[in-house]
């Protein structure tokens, strides 16, 4: 079979198109044909690792996230047969296989039926971003564990960065939980955006005095940050914050953060840091079942018309997948693979 991997870490020439032996489906697993891989982030962080060009053990399949069709299903699996349609999550994490590749094999866990009306693109893009931004929402004092329509009636939520991959996430999530939600975007085309994904309100943080803007939407103050720029943000998010609000950081930028004490102190600030891999399984199962709930109604879709455009890439050009999202790419970059 086809497989993109790498052998040490470094820029994206690491990354070499070839042929791997099939995998098989153990116990508790499942094979899947992945016919579309989506790019994050934290794939391009992990392939070039800490800078040091370091060898690994064995060969690294990158990407975590993708979609396809289930293939072969390991003894012990209840719930998902071959043929039907599914969405991945952390594929390689802690693992040499993720979903660069035209079959993978994960824990059953790991793959979750997708709806015969619901493409692949939108399976591909669910994962690091759409679990992610559950954790956001769902970290704050009395939080409902799982997300559902009318959790999140009365709150106000926050999302910086609207038209990045999380951020689209958030405000699609948010909105359907029942939240009102307001943006900060950098430019006039993230601002519409944004606005594709469902977000209530968008400011332009070029342009206006966000905190006077957010403070004029909601005057009682903001109850969930979900927040992408910690440090250029700390003191926007102190102004405009409800007492006993949530502030959810899940960029690792800075690498340190310092923060106002006193005006966190009088208001009851939580900081909540988040990073999907290692929220607990119980955290990570509820946040599972919600997107899935959230998919099968139709409240995540992708696309230019729902705020987060699509960049295909074919499979041997993974390299340029990742230096697209390493260089800012707006949107989703999405890998063909079959």
């Amino acid at each position: 079979m086809k497989a993109v991997s790498y052998s040490s870490t470094g820029s994206s020439d690491v990354l070499a198109l070839g042929e791997r032996e099939e995998p098989h489906a153990g116990p508790g697993e499942v094979r899947v044909r992945i016919h579309v891989s989506g790019v994050n982030p934290t794939d391009w962080k992990a392939r070039r690792g800490s800078g040091d060009g370091a060898a690994l053990p064995r060969p690294q399949v990158p990407n975590q996230d993708g979609a396809g069709v289930v293939d072969e299903v390991g003894d012990g699996v209840d719930g998902l047969s071959v043929g039907d349609r599914v969405w991945v999550w952390d594929a390689a994490y802690k693992r040499q296989d993720g979903t660069a590749q035209e079959l993978t094999v994960v824990p059953a866990r790991q793959a979750v039926k997708l709806p015969d009306d619901v493409g692949f693109d939108v399976g591909a893009s669910l994962g690091i971003p759409a679990l992610t931004a559950h954790r956001a929402l769902t970290s704050y004092d009395y939080a409902p564990r799982q997300l559902a329509p009318g959790t999140l009636d009365g709150r106000t939520v926050l999302v910086a960065g609207g038209a990045g991959a999380v951020g689209h996430a958030a405000i699609q999530l948010a909105v359907w939980a029942g939240a009102t939600v307001v943006s900060t975007v950098s430019s006039h085309d993230k601002a519409l955006l944004a606005e594709a994904a469902g977000a209530h309100h968008v400011v332009n943080y070029r342009d206006e005095d966000v905190a006077q803007a957010v403070g004029a939407l909601a005057p009682r103050g903001v109850d969930i940050v979900v927040e992408v720029n910690p440090g250029a943000n700390t003191d926007l998010n102190t102004k405009v914050t409800a007492n006993d609000a949530t502030i959810a950081i899940y960029a690792d930028s800075p690498a340190e953060l310092e923060v106002p004490v006193r005006p966190s102190m009088t208001k009851n600030l939580r900081y909540q840091f988040v990073l999907t891999y290692t929220t607990p399984a119980d955290v990570k199962d509820a946040a599972v079942r919600a997107v899935a709930a959230a998919v099968a109604d139709g409240a995540l879709p992708v696309g230019s018309e729902h705020g987060l455009p699509i960049t295909r890439f074919g499979l041997a050009d993974t390299a340029a997948a990742h230096d697209a999202v390493e260089n800012g790419l707006v949107g989703k970059a999405l890998i063909d693979v079959v």
